[in-house]
């Protein structure tokens, strides 16, 4: 490997190299200890050291260095990890280069020339692969080692390594940490002991940072029943932020079969870097914090202060750019955040060059000033050049008339509201979709009413427009304590749905993607899916006790908005309490608004939380737990199992608490949520627990702690709803109660508020990342034994065995997904399938897996009858094998009868194992999607029936086989054979047994009509009888049988009669019964699978 020139100023330092070649301006040197002589002593200490110094002579112990004549200065410039691949470059340079030396006339002008070559080659070399890391010189040495090393498959990508120590026991091990995609490897040389280990990202359980009394701090990672500890690094958060980022990018990629298709840095594998997953995840945050689109990109960040008109001062804070936004979030501890879509811009000044300040005008007559920005200048053409990039016909007057056009273009649609909501797309684009909140239509509000509830609400709404004179009302409103204070009291019922669009930022979808509900609605009317089905079963169990749901607008519209969900991602489909939230988001927004609402909670804000396994409601539910053994340490200690709390509280995070709340006070929860998030759910949990601490200490089980939590949140009212009382949940089951039982909503969340208020938003999704891994490996494993537990009643493995052949299974199946996006695994996963199908195998990867288990591995047709077998396990056809198809296959080949064996192999000869008609990726997906595509239910019932009346195959039932057939037949046993110790014995019964069914099927033929031409039979004769070179490529089972002649005679045997010849030949059936060894070939499958 060509290396990029560096001064040796002591060619042969410490005596560690010796000189192998040499002439006027090359040295060929090998490294001391390696090669002839090496070993011993000097070679435990020089090992030791290149491995504790990270030095390429660990892996590469020859080296070429550049002189001339007149320097003491050498420059390496090669190295290679044998003698042959050194030889190879000294050849190079002796043909390439030497001869034009001769025409300098300095030894500088003879250096640079050497250099300039060199750093061409490495440049032809690395412009493809080492173009974006940020060092590709010291990358390509670390590549070579990762390399030589763990030897993994080339398509391997290393993203980046680090210096570190691994603690073997108490001893700790000075080495190398390569994190790569799939790979968490690790390589230490100690004074001849070596240290290597491979963890794949996929089987991690655990992955934390600890601290401990003998470890200041270390990366503690769970795999495999065992714990590994990594510490003494330079940079320890980077190196912990990175190794989450690939463990959770491969937990997305092999587990939920993401593909990443508008994530560039992430789309291939192949080309994953530190600088890619950094800035992704540096995107993430982003978006997360300020509730932007997924897609919107942080281009810049500035540090600045921005002028705050109510409160009359500066807060520090930053200044963050993406294509679509302009933000600002302080760093003062004021909470104060500003959200500037560029859209609403209409023009950016620099007043003052002095104070670097800035000031950008939005629409509504509002302007923000901010100051101090180092660069100041390039701010603002920016901010200037996205407003006029992202120009669409409501920016156009803007930037054609300038500032004074745009103040008048606001002054109009201030004039004229109705045209505001044709600008944002709102407009009926369909005369189906609802316009109105169903609160609105249902329950009207009286201005004209004096009841004291409704005279408090006036008040609230005066407050809420006492804040927005203030702090801007849209998107760009500032938002600060205060703002989280009113939406603790509550949120007027006239305001809800605008705030909850709002805060969500499902605002910025609807506006970006005008009319694009209203053309969901109509391609996915009358579609009939699994989610149709299953929305159309729960529609009418959506609140329906309120009013607005007992009739055909209710329930019309809460079909449009999930059925149009289910077509717009069908990878979620649709899930059970979606028809709840929805029917709540009905109430308060209009259809179209619920819909974006509905977009942003389960696409951001509750992500993974309405799917199948509902991971991310099971994750929040650990997060949970964690924070109550923080917090209510009191009632930990007393309720010991703490599977409790994650059974009761399911439905609080699944619904937010509007199943097991009053919808008057439910709906406050939900206010809460849109403007903190999960936090505040788990803040609201925590205080339910708590208020709760005395009785539950007292339980003396589940149950009694059940009752109490129920009776507890019968007795939660809002005592300032104004809902009429036919609409109040809770007001019939109050009525009866004291008032000194009744607990207050509002005073509920704000106990809240002020108990656990601390926790920060960072650390909850710290530690949702913290307990993904170990929720995603807990349903693995729940998923593993019922696999293994339904396979385990049709197949002779042991236990042990099974287990093992499982990880072989489900690792073949990641192998189709770790270097590759296009694989069958990842473009044809149906979530929807059960368990037994969530690991399949495509034709490629089961017959490199069948290769390393199958008794026939040895023999030359291996793949071919791989193949077959494919064909034949894949019973119902749809181009993938499962697990239990995988295992009975295999049971037979290892546990089967003499019987049971012969018929697989004659089944793989029949003409229905050919599948003539197969996509390239060799699947033919016949299951059911969530979101799209015509159902056949009846077609599953029917195929469900056919497998309950399954009988055992008898093999009278067997069809005949043909004459190209039993010659494929035939030479497949004798290919089986090659190798075996009674070869030849076998042979020769096989040419017995042949010739003996071609007598036999002759003399049959005598008897029943003419007989056939003597010659055609002797040829078929001496054909089958002639053992075949197993060398021979074999064709296909139905080849021989185009190539007979039309006037040849066809005939064809049983499978009877070829079962009865064999058993009058011992030693074939003491071939096939002979005991195979299944834990040998496990091992060994184990150790070769990854370089298979």
């Amino acid at each position: 490997m060509w290396l990029k020139p560096e001064e040796v100023l002591l060619k042969n330092a410490l005596k560690l190299w010796m000189t192998e070649k040499s002439n006027d301006y090359f040295i060929l040197q090998r490294r001391r200890g390696y090669g002839e002589g090496g070993g011993g002593l000097t070679g435990l200490l020089v090992g030791t050291l290149d491995a504790v110094l990270d030095s390429t002579a660990k892996v590469a112990p020859f080296r070429i260095l550049h002189q001339t004549p007149d320097s003491q200065v050498y420059w390496s410039i090669a190295c290679g990890a044998t003698k042959e691949e050194i030889n190879q470059h000294w050849e190079w340079l002796q043909q390439n280069v030497m001869g034009t030396l001769s025409v300098f006339d300095s030894s500088e002008d003879i250096t640079s020339f050497v250099q300039g070559k060199i750093r061409g080659l490495i440049a032809e070399e690395g412009k493809v692969s080492l173009v974006q890391e940020e060092d590709p010189e010291k990358f390509r040495e670390a590549l070579l080692r990762f390399q030589k090393w763990f030897a993994l498959p080339e398509k391997e990508k290393l993203v980046t390594y680090y210096s570190c120590s691994y603690w073997k026991g108490r001893v700790p091990c000075q080495g190398w940490l390569y994190l790569s995609t799939n790979f968490l490897s690790f390589y230490s040389y100690l004074l001849g002991a070596e240290v290597k280990l491979i963890i794949s990202w996929d089987e991690i359980w655990k992955l934390e940072k600890t601290s401990n009394v003998i470890l200041a701090e270390s990366i503690h990672v769970s795999a495999g029943g065992e714990d590994h500890y990594f510490s003494m690094f330079l940079h320890l958060h980077e190196t912990f932020l990175l190794m989450e980022q690939l463990a959770d990018y491969s937990i997305k990629r092999l587990f939920d079969k993401e593909t990443f298709q508008h994530v560039p840095a992430l789309s291939d594998p192949l080309q994953i870097t530190k600088r890619g997953l950094e800035t992704h995840a540096r995107n993430e945050q982003f978006c997360a914090f300020f509730r932007l689109p997924r897609g919107e990109n942080l281009v810049e960040v500035y540090e600045s202060f921005l002028w705050v008109p109510f409160s009359h001062f500066n807060t520090l804070g930053k200044i963050c750019v993406s294509e679509n936004y302009l933000c600002f979030a302080s760093q003062d501890g004021s909470q104060c955040y500003v959200i500037i879509p560029i859209r609403e811009i209409v023009g950016v000044e620099k007043p003052d060059s002095s104070s670097r300040a800035v000031t950008v005008c939005v629409r509504g007559k509002r302007a923000l000033r901010f100051s101090e920005v180092r660069d100041y200048e390039r701010l603002a053409n920016s901010v200037r050049r996205r407003c006029g990039a992202t120009a669409s016909p409501r920016h156009i007057l803007a930037g054609a008339a300038g500032a004074e056009s745009c103040h008048n273009l606001i002054e109009h649609f201030e004039d004229n509201p109705e045209e505001v909501a044709l600008m944002v797309g709102q407009r009926d684009g369909s005369k189906a979709v609802s316009t109105e909140a169903l609160m609105t239509v249902f329950h009207p509000q009286d201005a004209e009413n004096l009841d004291p509830k409704m005279l408090k609400e006036k008040m609230k709404e005066q407050s809420w427009n006492i804040h927005f004179a203030e702090y801007g009302r849209g998107m760009s409103m500032f938002r600060t304590r205060k703002t989280r204070d009113l939406v603790v009291r509550g949120v007027p019922e006239a305001l809800r749905g605008e705030l909850w669009l709002l805060f969500s930022g499902a605002i910025n979808d609807m506006v970006t993607h005008p009319g694009y509900y209203s053309e969901l609605v109509e391609q996915s009317l009358g579609t009939s899916t699994l989610a149709t089905d299953e929305i159309e079963r729960d529609l009418h169990r959506s609140l329906p006790e309120h009013p607005a749901f007992q009739s055909d607008t209710g329930i019309s519209a809460l079909r449009r908005v999930l059925t149009s969900y289910a077509y717009r991602n069908p990878k979620i489909g649709y899930c059970q309490a979606m028809n709840i939230l929805t029917s709540v988001l009905l109430l308060y927004a209009k259809e179209e608004e619920a819909f974006w609402l509905l977009v942003a909670i389960c696409e951001r804000m509750l992500p993974d939380y309405f799917n199948r396994r509902i991971i991310g409601a099971l994750v929040d539910q650990s997060v949970f737990e964690e924070l109550i053994r923080d917090h209510l340490s009191q009632l930990t200690e007393h309720m010991t199992d703490m599977t409790f709390f994650s059974s009761v509280s399911l439905s609080w995070f699944l619904t937010l608490f509007i199943s097991v709340l009053p919808i008057e006070s439910a709906v406050n929860v939900v206010d809460c949520f849109f403007y903190d998030g999960i936090k505040a759910i788990l803040q609201l949990g925590l205080a339910v627990l708590d208020f709760n601490m005395d009785h539950l200490l007292a339980c003396r089980d589940d149950a009694e702690a059940v009752t109490i939590l129920n009776k507890f949140f019968d007795s939660v009212t809002n005592k300032d709803s104004p809902l009429p009382p036919t609409v109040q949940q809770g007001a019939t089951a109050n009525s009866e109660k004291t008032a000194n039982s009744k607990v207050d909503i509002t005073d509920l969340i704000r106990e809240a508020y002020e108990k656990y208020g601390d926790i920060r938003s960072e650390e909850v999704e710290s530690m949702r990342r913290r307990n993904k891994l170990f929720v995603i490996q807990t349903l693995e494993d729940t998923t593993k034994q019922n696999v293994l537990r339904v396979v385990s009643q049709e197949v002779k493995f042991t236990p042990a065995d099974l287990d093992d052949l499982y990880g072989l299974f489900k690792r073949q199946h990641f192998l189709s997904c770790y270097w590759t996006m296009d694989s069958a695994a990842l473009l044809h996963h149906d979530p929807s399938l059960a368990y037994l199908e969530q690991y399949q195998l495509a034709q490629q990867q089961f017959c490199s897996l069948l290769s390393l288990l199958a008794p026939w591995s040895h023999c030359s047709s291996c793949h071919l009858l791989s193949l077959w077998a494919f064909r034949l396990m894949d019973e119902n056809q749809d181009g993938l094998v499962n697990f239990k198809e995988f295992c009975c296959g295999l049971n037979i080949l290892y546990s089967g009868t003499f019987t049971e064996k012969l018929k697989f192999l004659f089944k793989m000869h029949l003409p229905p194992v050919s599948l003539p008609d197969v996509p390239e990726d060799g699947v033919i997906r016949k299951s059911p999607e969530r979101g799209r595509g015509k159902v056949d239910l009846q077609a599953y019932l029917k195929q469900w029936q056919d497998e309950l009346l399954k009988r055992e195959e008898n093999i009278k039932d067997l069809p005949r086989i043909n004459q190209g057939q039993f010659i494929q037949f035939s030479k497949t046993l004798y290919s089986l054979f090659h190798g075996d110790a009674e070869e030849e014995s076998l042979y020769r019964a096989i040419a017995s047994v042949t010739s003996l069914l071609l007598r036999m099927e002759e003399v049959g033929r005598r008897l029943q009509g003419p007989p056939p031409p003597t010659e055609t039979a002797s040829a078929h004769r001496e054909h089958t009888a002639v053992p075949e070179t197993v060398s021979d490529k074999l064709p296909a089972p139905c080849a021989p049988e185009t190539a007979i002649q039309p006037q040849e005679v066809q005939w064809s045997f049983a499978f009877e009669q070829i079962l009865a010849s064999l058993l009058n030949e011992p030693v074939v059936v003491h071939f096939f019964e002979k005991p195979v060894d299944i834990q040998g070939r496990l091992e060994h499958a184990k150790v070769t699978q990854l370089k298979v």
